[in-house]
Formats: C-alpha cells, sequence, structure tokens
C-alpha cells in the first residue's frame, strides 16, 4: 500500500486524495448576504447534518490553497450570522457547479447560474427554489481549524425553519429518496447520483462562465432546454466565433432550422452527449 505522512506531501496533492476516499460527500448550496445585503451563493460538500435536537448543520468552506485567501461565503457568514442551505438534486447538479464558479465579489451567482431568489421567513440570506429542500439557519459558532491555505472553517448552524417540496414526500409525508433525487461529490470532477453510477462534470475553475444570464432571451425562456441545459451552456467562457458556426453549418446543413423549437431541440441533443461546443453553434445558426 502506498503510505502517507500528510506533512510529508504539498497540501494540493493531500487535498486531492481526501476528497477521492472520503466520498461520495452531500452538498450544502449555501446562501449568504453581505453587510451591506448583496447575495452569494456557492457550493460546499464538506458537509453533513450532525444534531436533531437542536438540529445542527455543518459546512466548511476552505481557504484557497493556492493563495490562502478566504470566501465569501465565510466573509457573509462572519458579518451576518445567517445563512440558508440548499439541498442539490440532479435537476439543479449543472447550475450548482456552475454557482461555484469564483466570481468577483458583488457578483450575484443566483443570476449567473439561473437560480431564483425567493425570500426566506427566519433570516435574510435568499432561499433557491429550485432545491427540494432548503434549511434556513442561525449561525452557533464558526471555528477556523487553521491559519494555512487548505484549512477549513467549520460554520456550525442551527436550523430555524425548513422548507421541502411536497413532490419529493411519499403518502407517509416522509422524503422519498428516489423522489429527492440527491446527488454527491466525490474526488476530481466527478459526482454521484442515487440509484446509478458516477457521472463527470466539467468544473469551472480556470475559467469564468458568461453566466445563464448571458444567454439569449430565447434560450433562458425555451420551453424545451433544461435547467441543466442552461447551466451547461452557461458554462463557456466564449461563444462559438461566426466562422466556426457557419463552418459547422456546412458540415452539418441538417441543423439549419429557423423554428425556434426544432432548434433547441437539435441544441439540447448535444448537450445530452457533452458537446457543448456543438450545441451552441445550433443555436447561433
Amino acid at each position: 500500500m502506498l503510505t502517507i505522512q500528510p506533512k510529508d506531501i504539498p497540501t494540493a496533492r493531500l487535498h486531492g486524495y481526501l476528497l477521492s476516499a472520503v466520498a461520495p460527500r452531500p452538498i450544502a448550496l449555501a446562501s449568504t448576504i453581505d453587510a451591506e445585503g448583496i447575495p452569494n451563493l456557492s457550493p460546499f460538500s464538506f458537509f453533513n447534518v450532525f444534531s436533531a435536537n437542536p438540529p445542527i448543520l455543518i459546512f466548511s468552506p476552505a481557504r484557497r490553497v493556492r493563495d490562502n485567501t478566504t470566501k465569501h461565503t465565510l466573509e457573509n457568514a462572519k458579518a451576518t450570522g445567517e445563512v440558508v442551505i440548499n439541498v442539490v438534486n440532479h435537476a439543479i447538479v449543472q447550475q450548482t457547479s456552475l454557482s461555484s464558479t469564483e466570481y468577483e465579489k458583488g457578483i450575484n451567482e443566483f443570476e449567473k447560474a439561473g437560480f431564483t431568489m425567493l425570500a426566506s421567513e427566519k433570516v435574510k440570506p435568499f432561499r433557491v427554489k429550485e432545491s427540494p429542500v432548503q434549511f434556513e439557519c442561525k449561525i452557533l459558532e464558526i471555528k477556523e481549524l487553521g491559519s494555512e491555505g487548505g484549512a477549513g472553517s467549520l460554520i456550525i448552524c442551527e436550523v430555524v425553519c425548513m422548507h421541502i417540496d411536497e413532490e419529493v414526500l411519499d403518502e407517509n409525508g416522509s422524503i422519498d429518496q428516489v423522489k429527492l433525487d440527491l446527488v454527491a461529490r466525490a474526488g476530481g470532477s466527478f459526482y454521484s447520483r442515487a440509484n446509478t453510477s458516477f457521472f463527470e462534470i466539467p468544473k469551472p475553475l480556470l475559467q469564468k462562465g458568461i453566466g445563464v444570464d448571458m444567454l439569449p432571451e430565447d434560450v433562458k425562456t425555451s420551453n424545451i432546454l433544461t435547467g441543466n441545459d442552461l447551466g451547461q451552456l452557461g458554462n463557456v467562457e466564449r461563444l462559438p466565433e461566426v466562422s466556426d458556426v457557419n463552418k459547422f453549418l456546412q458540415d452539418y446543413p441538417q441543423f439549419i432550422t429557423s423554428k425556434i423549437n426544432e432548434k433547441h431541440k437539435f441544441a439540447q441533443e448535444f448537450l445530452q452527449k457533452n458537446d457543448v461546443k456543438s450545441a451552441w453553434k445550433v443555436l447561433l445558426s
């Protein structure tokens, strides 16, 4: 067996081993606001439930390994003492991944990821309307585990209000795990889904996706394209050049159509194959 002493390898490599070995992990899609009331949204897989009485959830934003900076979520949690933790199911996983992009402070990730802000009842941060379960929380304590890059900060939260979409409940009023269809994080770019195998989603780490808010209006309001489709389309750094679109259409004239729904169906077929570039070329034709 490969035996590793944590202090003997770079933090980034250790981080990779930990995330690959301790998996799958549930995802907390954490909504916060800053001192000026500007919304922020980001997913964290260092997350779980730790108590029912009182109801306690804990998640941990880690200091960035590359430059030892902290995340906006941690800064907002310290400033306001409130957070909404939204669960992530398969229907919103692409948008959740997009929301992890490191946009500048003040950018609203709800808009970038195409999520709907829903007012909370007991706290100021917004809920994610598309999430099937939302926990409004007061922060009891923030315990910093270190001061170097890679160190986590445990945000210990007490649930003060919980919202559950009735569509995921069974006849007894309990959550149906199959209907809930949660996803979880593993190592690298891998995710897992209940009752299925692992699947992979490109992470927006080296690039900043244009965001769902920058998509053409007919795409955002499409009756064909799903939230996952929009998340994939919004996770590109730039659109194809006109010359690339024209060449694509010369090679594949069967995708030329003036009917919006047909165009969106063609694009969706490419998205289902993870061919986002071709999907965009169809949409821009």
